[in-house]
């Protein structure tokens, strides 16, 4: 089989990193985090939080790239850490739902913003939501510099549009919310508030370890990944503490809170009547490129372990004349558009995400034990070793600790959707033995 071919720089994969960062979730979930706040003070501080554990997971990612700089990235870390057991329950929670959920849940968030400007049914929303998953897995189909190219420019709009927001609260001459209610029931901030709103942050944050699972695809990766992890992570901090920073500025803590559409709100009040639609302009543009980075990434994965014999070995075949492992990127495109289709993608995709964090925290106490490997050679490594990766496993543990006492009854199914892959891991490795 032919491998895939290098074609992607630091620009490419910086894009990918903030692009795939940034969708819907900061034009929505700052009322979320409102809501368990009780002070603007506390909300700035639960998102720069967020910033710095995902900054902490980046780092973590880097080094681990740098050790091991293959396509399919967290799967790669986990298998090489401790088994390739462990790395395929992460690909077999990867494709039936974390990752084909999230494509399913951005591209239905992008065509609910779409009618905004053209009424759509709720057929017509399904239907435009796998429009976008067909056509987006059709340009990647035909090679990563055409999927690269997209990338870039729609993270280069959505920051622009980003600063843009930013700009105008800036020179807004109103009443500054944020100074007047700056101290409001500080005192009743509780801790488990705090971890879910932390939580609730580190959702919209969610992708930044994508970038990794393209490694086999990127020029000199174990460079270029680490730096676009960190220079990515760092641009979306300033971009979601600027955003934050601005609507707590133009609209009351309440206000704030109450919204389901705090973005529009916003720019109703910046911008005039026309704020709504310039903002689902802004969503369609966050969503489209998010979904984009996503489709592009995820096959890499299924590539290597079908590289890996721990799919079917046709999953990893590349395209002889584009270069891209077409086979995986159809099998993802159909199973996303399945679950957008019939709109079942928010029970797999709610109960099964929280577990994403439990192989983040083994993902960082895995780098941990490989250190203790003489044949362990990262050309970077973390600065602040090891209470970088030590606080990003407790963190970890944490969060999911407390979402699976919010969600008993969700997290044992999404627990137990993950755990159904190892019977299918121990059945394929039997079948691959006999067939050594």
């Amino acid at each position: 089989m032919s491998a895939l071919r290098p074609s992607l720089g630091l620009t490419h994969a910086t894009a990918m990193v903030v692009g795939t960062i940034i969708g819907a979730s900061i034009f929505v979930q700052p009322s979320e985090i409102t809501k368990l706040m009780p002070s603007v003070s506390g909300i700035l501080l639960v998102w720069l939080a967020a910033g710095v554990l995902t900054l902490a997971g980046a780092l973590v990612c880097a080094e681990l790239a740098s050790a091991f700089p293959q396509t399919g990235g967290v799967y790669v870390f986990l298998k090489e850490a401790y088994s390739p057991a462990i790395g395929f329950l992460w690909g077999w929670a990867m494709f039936w739902s974390m990752h084909s959920g999230i494509i399913a849940a951005i591209a239905t968030v992008f065509a609910r913003y779409a009618a905004q400007f053209v009424p759509l049914t709720d057929t017509g929303l399904r239907l435009v939501a796998v429009s976008v998953i067909v056509g987006l897995s059709a340009v990647n189909y035909v090679g990563v510099r055409h999927g690269g190219l997209i990338q870039n420019v729609f993270t280069a709009a959505k920051v622009l549009a980003i600063l843009a927001i930013v700009s105008a609260g800036l020179m807004w001459h109103g009443p500054a919310h944020a100074v007047a209610s700056a101290g409001v029931a500080a005192g009743d901030l509780s801790v488990r508030g705090l971890i879910l709103a932390i939580a609730a942050g580190l959702f919209a944050y969610g992708g930044w370890h994508m970038v990794t699972y393209t490694a086999g695809e990127t020029k000199d990766p174990a460079r270029t990944i680490p730096r676009a992890l960190l220079i990515g992570a760092l641009i979306v901090t300033a971009c979601y503490a600027g955003l934050n920073a601005i609507y707590l500025r133009v609209l009351p803590l309440d206000a704030v809170r109450a919204s389901t559409r705090v973005a529009a709100d916003a720019a109703d009040v910046l911008f005039g009547g026309g704020g709504a639609s310039i903002m689902a302009a802004l969503v369609m543009i966050s969503t489209f490129g998010a979904v984009n980075g996503i489709i592009l990434v995820g096959p890499r994965v299924y590539y290597s372990m079908a590289r890996d014999r721990l799919l079917f070995t046709s999953v990893g075949a590349v395209h002889p004349v584009f270069g891209t492992p077409h086979r995986a990127i159809v099998l993802q495109g159909i199973w996303s558009s399945a679950l957008a289709l019939t709109n079942t993608y928010g029970a797999l995709f709610s109960r099964v995400i929280y577990t994403e964090w439990i192989f983040f925290a083994l993902m960082a106490a895995g780098l941990m034990r490989l250190r203790r490997r003489p044949d362990y050679q990262p050309s970077y490594r973390i600065v602040g070793y090891p209470l970088v990766p030590v606080t990003f496993v407790v963190a970890s543990v944490v969060i999911v600790a407390i979402q699976m006492s919010a969600s008993p009854r969700d997290s044992l199914i999404g627990m137990g959707i993950v755990i159904a892959g190892l019977p299918v891991y121990g059945w394929w490795s039997r079948a691959r033995s006999g067939t050594a």
